[in-house]
């Protein structure tokens, strides 16, 4: 069963890897495709930075492998929380490839690049949210089920097994 969730992680990394490389044929650097007037825009920048550009370590080669080494550090964190999350918990299995896919994307970039291209860029009048790519969204979304996880674990397992596990637990401190 893991391996459709890694699956799901292959798939990010691939459409992130694409729809990258789209952006750097189609758009010059720091160039703009108006998508939805006032609201949405394909753009194309180079984030030498983490996430929403903060950070950022120009191309130099110090700061890159600073952030690369943090990035395969995180990668490897998420990788043994993944394979030690148990196949009762989809929800959280979803959440973890979804991560897992946007961390390979995104080092690729920095490993290939020196910098992540971004290229969605999200605004209200002139209020923009910092340019992202796939890679971003599948972390973002990834976290924000783990957080949904954390919080209604109910709805993060599969029905009346994670329930069950609980109450034999409980039972067996209480015995004598």
């Amino acid at each position: 069963m893991r391996a459709r969730f890694l699956v799901v992680s292959a798939l990010i990394v691939a459409l992130d890897q694409w729809t990258k490389l789209w952006i750097e044929r189609t758009l010059e650097p720091h160039g703009r495709l108006e998508v939805v007037p006032g609201f949405f825009d394909l753009v194309h920048v180079q984030n030498t930075g983490i996430a929403f550009g903060l950070f950022p370590a120009g191309r130099e080669l110090g700061g890159t492998l600073v952030l690369t080494a943090l990035g395969f550090v995180a990668l490897a964190v998420v990788s043994v929380y993944f394979r030690r999350t148990s196949e009762r918990e989809p929800l959280l299995l979803l959440s973890l490839s979804l991560v897992l896919g946007g961390a390979v994307g995104n080092l690729i970039d920095r490993i290939l690049l020196r910098a992540v291209t971004d290229f969605l860029d999200v605004y209200v009048g002139a209020h923009h949210w910092p340019a992202f790519n796939v890679a971003d969204s599948g972390v973002t979304v990834g976290i924000v089920l783990m957080l949904v996880h954390s919080f209604v674990p109910s709805l993060g397992t599969r029905a009346g097994e994670a329930t069950a596990g609980r109450g034999d637990l409980i039972g067996a401190g209480t015995s004598k």
